[in-house]
C-alpha cells in the first residue's frame, strides 16, 4: 500500500499600512493615425499643419514590425512636434503608389504637403531620432 500525503496551508494575515502618495501625471502629445482611405489620407497628412511622419508597411513584413516601436518611440520624444501615420500598402496601395513605394518598410516625412525626406528599410532607433529631428527644423 501506498502511505497517504496530506498538505497543510498555512496563511498569515499581516497588517499592512498604507501611505499616501501624490501620483505625478503628463500627457504625452502624439498623435498616431493608421490611415483607413484616401480621403483619410488627404485630411491628416496633406492637410497636417505638422509634420507627418508616413510609415509604409505591409502586416506580412518582419522588418515593418521591428521598425514600430522604434518609430513610435523617436514620435513620442518629439512631444507633438510630429504625427506619425501608418499605411498598409496592401490595403491602400494607391496611396503606396503615389509615393513609389515598391519595398517596405518606407518612412517619408510630410511638411505642408510635399514630401521632406524618405527612408527606405529597417532602421537602428538613434538614426531614425536623428533623420526625424533634422526634418522637423
Amino acid at each position: 500500500m501506498f502511505p497517504t500525503i496530506t498538505r497543510r496551508f498555512v496563511s498569515l494575515v499581516m497588517p499592512v499600512r498604507i501611505r499616501a502618495q501624490h501620483i505625478a501625471t503628463t500627457t504625452i502629445m502624439q498623435k498616431i493615425y493608421t490611415i483607413q482611405s484616401v480621403e483619410d489620407f488627404d485630411e491628416k497628412v496633406r492637410k497636417s499643419k505638422t509634420p507627418v511622419v508616413v510609415d509604409f508597411y505591409a502586416t506580412w513584413c518582419n522588418p515593418c514590425k521591428a521598425l514600430i516601436p522604434r518609430i513610435e518611440t523617436v514620435i513620442q520624444e518629439t512631444n507633438g512636434a510630429v504625427d506619425l501615420a501608418k499605411v498598409d500598402i496592401d490595403e491602400l496601395s494607391e496611396i503606396a503608389d503615389d509615393f513609389d513605394v515598391s519595398s517596405v518598410p518606407v518612412l517619408v516625412v510630410i511638411k505642408d504637403g510635399k514630401v521632406e525626406k524618405r527612408m527606405v528599410g529597417l532602421q537602428d532607433t538613434d538614426k531614425i531620432r536623428s533623420w526625424v529631428q533634422s526634418a522637423i527644423k
